[in-house]
C-alpha cells in the first residue's frame, strides 16, 4: 500500500517552521544547530522546509538544543 505523503506535507512544514522560529529566536544559524545535534546544515534546511521527516531522536535533540519541550515543535500542527 502506497502512502500519500501530500496529506502530511502541511504538518511537516509547520513543524519545520516551528523549528526555524525557535532557532532564530536563539540566534542560531542552521549550521550552528546542525553542529550541536551532530548533523548536516542542509538536513536542517530540509527539515525546516518540510522536505525531510526527522526521527523522534532528532526532534528530541533539536528541542534540547533550542531549550524547549518536543511538544513545542508541534504547535499548530
Amino acid at each position: 500500500m502506497k502512502r500519500d505523503k501530500s496529506k502530511h506535507t502541511k504538518s511537516y512544514k509547520l513543524i519545520g517552521n516551528n523549528i526555524r522560529n525557535r532557532r532564530k529566536k536563539m540566534k542560531f544559524s542552521q549550521e550552528e544547530l546542525a553542529f550541536r545535534i551532530d548533523s548536516a546544515r542542509n538536513y536542517i534546511g530540509c527539515i525546516e522546509r518540510g522536505e525531510k521527516i526527522p526521527s523522534v531522536t532528532i526532534l528530541l535533540d533539536i528541542a534540547n538544543v533550542l531549550h524547549c519541550d518536543i511538544k513545542d515543535l508541534f504547535r499548530n500542527v
